[in-house]
């Protein structure tokens, strides 16, 4: 082969390479930053045969042999944005989105904090039950604002603590700029009271087809609810509707175990964990119902398709934030409360006549009214037969 005809058909393979690699970025963000120092390692429009570097003789010319180097650059290059398209290939358990165009959807988060549902220490003032404003985030598989059995981040520790989202928004704003991972950032208004409504609009595609969401439970030490990279895709269609059961989580932050406890901080930092009606084991637990195998769903967040499917771009949004009170599901859980009662006290002084036996007091008192047809208290009051001393 003449050496222009080498030249030309390594550019051909090349351009090949080049096309091969532009697909797998369509398909794959992580790989867009190696197929652009690829484009750009391409100074030159035609490329020696690869062949005829091998017979490189000692009177290569200084020009000829930088040539050579920068042909070498552009393979080596390219092999390595291949090579990088292998790791962003799914992993198990997360089937790639083929979905075409964009889709948007409208989520509604639904309160079941109720009185009857979870009337154990049920917050009534300073503050009452209420959720703090959604955070909202669609992403790539790549991403995770936060995971059950990892550790909470600073800046979900302030959202959780505080309701504070500045520190929490910044990391999801610097893990979309490095790894390109974060789609849009969408948020909701608070509610006010544990079982009214608050909505909002996001948008997904096939490339970041997942989305993630907090509220916080307030108040609280650090439970909230939410869910971590639900999946909006399924092969290559998009889901219509969808209703999720939402169960408290606990941040591992803090060690309060009531809604009213004071702050705490949990040394060394704990994972996060499903709080459920045994689990933290202890009577003084907000959430410790142990006569109940689970705990009734606090909340529910509905996601559902809109077929009027206007663009809303890339950038942060947020739209439709208002509460809908005149839409609440009716269907609410009515969870039995025992009643709880302190120890018996000590027993008092022997009382009576010397002519006779005397009689003694015990008391204990209630912790905890009962509710919904829970067990009823038990006797407050015992006495007991005792022999009298000292009697004259």
């Amino acid at each position: 082969m003449k050496p222009k005809d080498q030249a030309i058909s390594a550019e051909v393979q090349w351009l090949s390479l080049f096309k091969t690699c532009r697909r797998w970025q369509q398909k794959f963000t992580s790989t867009r930053r190696l197929c652009r120092e690829a484009e750009a390692a391409k100074l030159f429009p035609g490329i020696s045969a690869l062949p005829s570097l091998a017979k490189t003789s000692p009177s290569t010319s200084p020009s000829e042999t930088m040539r050579m180097g920068q042909v070498w650059k552009v393979w080596g290059t390219l092999f390595v944005a291949l090579l990088g398209c292998v790791r962003c290939l799914p992993v198990e358990g997360s089937p790639l989105c083929t979905a075409k165009g964009r889709a948007k959807y409208s989520l509604i988060f639904t309160g079941k904090w109720s009185r009857t549902a979870f009337p154990k220490q049920y917050p009534l003032y300073r503050p009452p039950a209420q959720w703090s404003p959604l955070l909202v985030v669609t992403h790539s598989s790549d991403y995770h604002m936060w995971r059950m059995g990892e550790y909470a981040s600073n800046g979900m520790r302030e959202f959780v603590e505080k309701s504070e989202a500045w520190t929490l928004m910044r990391e999801v704003e610097a893990s979309g700029e490095k790894i390109q991972s974060v789609y849009g950032v969408f948020s909701a208004l608070a509610v006010p009271s544990g079982v009214e409504q608050t909505s909002t609009e996001f948008e997904v595609h096939a490339r970041h087809s997942l989305m993630s969401f907090l509220a916080r439970i307030v108040p609280s030490p650090d439970w909230f609810v939410g869910t971590d990279s639900f999946d909006l895709c399924e092969g290559d269609t998009w889901k219509e509707q969808v209703s999720v059961d939402l169960y408290p989580y606990d941040a591992g932050t803090d060690s309060g175990f009531t809604f009213s406890s004071p702050n705490f901080a949990t040394i060394p930092q704990e994972t996060i964990t499903e709080i459920t009606s045994s689990s933290p084991s202890h009577p003084a637990n907000s959430f410790f119902y142990p006569r109940l195998k689970q705990l009734p769903a606090i909340a529910r967040v509905s996601l559902t398709r809109l077929k009027d499917s206007q663009l809303i771009g890339i950038s942060t949004v947020q739209s439709n934030l208002f509460p809908m009170g005149n839409e609440i599901d009716d269907s609410v859980s009515e969870t039995p409360l025992d009643c709880e009662v302190s120890s018996w006290s000590s027993w008092g002084l022997c009382m009576g006549k010397c002519t006779g036996m005397g009689i003694k007091h015990r008391t204990r008192y209630i912790r905890l009214n009962p509710a919904n047809s829970g067990n009823p208290c038990p006797v407050l009051k015992e006495e007991e037969q005792c022999v009298l001393h000292n009697c004259v």
